[in-house]
């Protein structure tokens, strides 16, 4: 398919700084010319689909700050329009740089057309969950899914002005042979990974979703929707870290995204999950230099298995390892992963988290706003300027909430030490 309007990527690799480019790197603090050759050789990326403007695009990648996306959505058990619109307001209020609607339900199309209309910041998501939900609503199992209903979807949601979508073509034949050689102590998390595993069971194919690929870049290119490639065969235990499935798609996700760049799709490529703090670096490393440089859309990764309840620290630990070798853009985890439907305190709490991790990212990675934010505050804290330090912090609204229960008569210390303020005392 031949489209007349070039996509982003195009139109960099044609030497042009679109306004978007240019206030992206404004953001940035980065000249946009640094920008735009990123943007052209695929190591950074700037969503947005072509049907909808955002006041403020967001770079993805070489050179840039690392980025935070926060996951809301309904469920076929709880849903809610006016719920999820209270987490996607608690996500942008915390400071997420983007939001992916993963609703699942009767009510998903008008929940997803209600959150693109509400968000000032970049909107993703899987396309496969409403095709699964659609098929099972007609009573048709999911093994009976063709190329031509999934495209449909895919569509259907571009035109709806959705900025990226992560599509799981890297679950193969091969990514499942291969897991079932080495054998798995969890077997596939991933809910799209998991629709197409069973698809290809019971149809004895592979998958159309690597099959039909050049179709679905046909319809990403013309509406200008960036390519999150999902890792369906992500580990969900820290012991399948790394082993045969995971990697076997990855070599197939470093095919597709050359395929993607090659009709000016802009990817992002996704990657763990559940990964111990010793194997974090390696999984930068191998997932950079066989992928080109892309961009790294991590979830998480969380660092042990046993902190439920506390999913969101666990996995702000693995971000800021993983942003300091290479990540480039976190999807937070809350503390209601693995228990429950998140609500809009854990949408909050969880996004905080991840903005910690990706802020102490910048710091390893020595980006210099980041580390000016930082003596900013060290200076604020020697002159016990407290206005200053609650405007510094990552969640403003809770220092000032703690600092006002600090009731001992002065404006000067708080009641961790008062009078034997150790700063005080050596300022006087």
């Amino acid at each position: 398919m031949i489209h007349t309007q070039k996509t982003r990527k195009q139109m960099a690799e044609d030497g042009l700084i679109t306004e978007e480019t240019a206030l992206a790197a404004a953001q940035e603090g980065l000249e946009p010319e640094a920008v735009r050759a990123a943007l052209a050789e695929g190591t950074l990326v700037i969503p947005g689909n072509s049907r909808r403007k955002l006041a403020q695009p967001r770079a993805v990648g070489l050179g840039a700050s690392v980025k935070v996306n926060a996951n809301i959505g309904a469920s076929p058990y709880r849903s809610s329009l006016d719920e999820e619109l209270a987490k996607l307001d608690a996500a942008v209020a915390a400071g997420a740089d983007s939001v992916m609607d993963l609703s699942l339900g009767p009510d998903q199309i008008r929940i997803r057309r209600a959150v693109l209309e509400r968000s000032p910041v970049m909107v993703g998501t899987v396309p496969l969950y409403q095709t699964a939900f659609e098929l099972s609503a007609s009573r048709r199992d999911m093994a009976e899914m063709t190329a031509d209903d999934f495209l449909a979807t895919v569509r259907r949601q571009a035109e709806e002005g959705v900025d990226f979508m992560t599509i799981h073509s890297g679950v193969t034949r091969s990514s499942v042979a291969a897991m079932n050689a080495q054998g798995r102590v969890l077997g596939v998390v991933s809910r799209g990974g998991s629709f197409l595993v069973d698809w290809m069971r019971k149809n004895d194919r592979e998958s159309p979703l690597y099959e039909q690929f050049d179709d679905i870049l046909d319809i990403l290119a013309e509406y200008d929707v960036t390519l999150s490639l999902g890792d369906g065969m992500r580990p969900g235990a820290g012991a399948d870290a790394g082993d045969c499935a995971q990697t076997a798609e990855l070599l197939t996700l470093a095919e597709l995204t050359r395929r993607a760049w090659a009709k000016g799709v802009q990817v992002i490529i996704e990657g763990p999950g559940h990964v111990t703090l010793d194997k974090i670096a390696e999984q930068m490393r191998l997932q950079k230099s066989l992928c080109g440089g892309a961009p790294f859309y991590i979830l998480g990764p969380l660092v042990t298995d046993v902190a439920a309840g506390y999913d969101h620290i666990a996995g702000a630990i693995g971000g800021a390892f993983a942003a300091m070798h290479g990540a480039d853009f976190l999807c937070y985890v809350t503390p209601a992963e693995h228990l429950r439907l998140p609500t809009a305190e854990d949408v909050r709490e969880g996004t905080v988290a991840s903005k910690i991790a990706a802020h102490a990212g910048d710091l390893a990675r020595g980006r210099k706003s980041s580390m000016a934010r930082d003596r900013a505050m060290s200076v604020a804290r020697k002159n016990l300027d407290w206005e200053a330090q609650i405007g510094l912090c990552i969640d403003p609204a809770k220092a000032r909430a703690y600092r006002e229960q600090s009731e001992i008569g002065t404006d000067d210390v708080c009641t961790m030490c008062g009078e034997f303020c150790a700063i005080k005392r050596l300022n006087q």
